[in-house]
């Protein structure tokens, strides 16, 4: 049997824009716990490696009189707990899909092609916003920050996936928008397709890719060139 090619899809800032619903979480949290709130921008360039991970960039971002406040870890837990209790209410409420992503993953079924999620957002929350935002069903597996004892930018966090669904490392491609993405394709020794505004501070040049797009209209063109092979 011929091996199927697989796509691994990263998720907040990939397959959709979640950052209106993070921003309302991350605020929410921030205005209640007596730190600033943040603005869409900002969410956008401290997104990608999970509430705590986030939560904890936002608050060193802040001014020196805030930092003080953050020394009891037990307060900094509470923040994440109250931050995901919060979101996970509020999941969809103004996040949508990339340009293109429904239209493409529609292709890559006809094609044959088997496609998991790889993200960093914790597995219960991307399931669930996966079946909210109706495309749960395209995915053979879903993987999360927590689903295994590491996460990107770990490439384990790929090869893990590939092991469990049957694929073949070297008919597999990455699409993502942020370092961790890439630093994870690039360990795992896959292509890398990069979108431009990804959740990250980083200018692309500074990103590992081979494959540059702005959504997903006219990815089908990449794709096939691997297929080809």
């Amino acid at each position: 049997m011929t091996q199927k090619f697989t796509i691994l899809f990263d998720l907040d800032g990939t397959l959709a824009d979640t950052a209106p619903d993070l921003m309302k979480a991350h605020n929410h949290v921030m205005n209640k716990f007596g730190f600033s709130s943040r603005n869409i921008d900002e969410i956008r360039n401290l997104a990608g490696r999970g509430a705590a991970v986030m939560i904890g960039r936002s608050i060193w971002k802040s001014a020196r009189k805030e930092i003080s406040k953050i020394t009891d870890n037990e307060i900094k837990q509470n923040m994440t707990k109250e931050f995901l209790n919060y979101y996970k209410k509020n999941l969809v409420v103004d996040s949508k899909l990339i340009n293109g992503v429904y239209e493409f993953l529609n292709w890559s079924k006809k094609n044959n092609i088997s496609m998991a999620v790889c993200t960093n957002k914790q597995e219960n929350l991307a399931v669930e916003f996966l079946k909210k935002i109706k495309i749960y069903d395209y995915f053979e597996y879903v993987a999360g920050g927590n689903t295994f004892d590491y996460c990107k930018p770990d490439p384990r966090h790929i090869t893990s996936i590939l092991e469990i669904i049957g694929g073949n490392i070297k008919k597999t491609i990455m699409i993502g928008d942020s370092e961790n993405d890439a630093e994870a394709a690039k360990a795992a020794g896959v292509p890398m397709i990069l979108l431009e505004d990804g959740y990250t501070e980083k200018k692309v040049e500074q990103i590992y890719h081979n494959h540059l797009i702005k959504d997903f209209i006219g990815i089908e063109k990449i794709i096939l060139n691997y297929l080809d092979d």
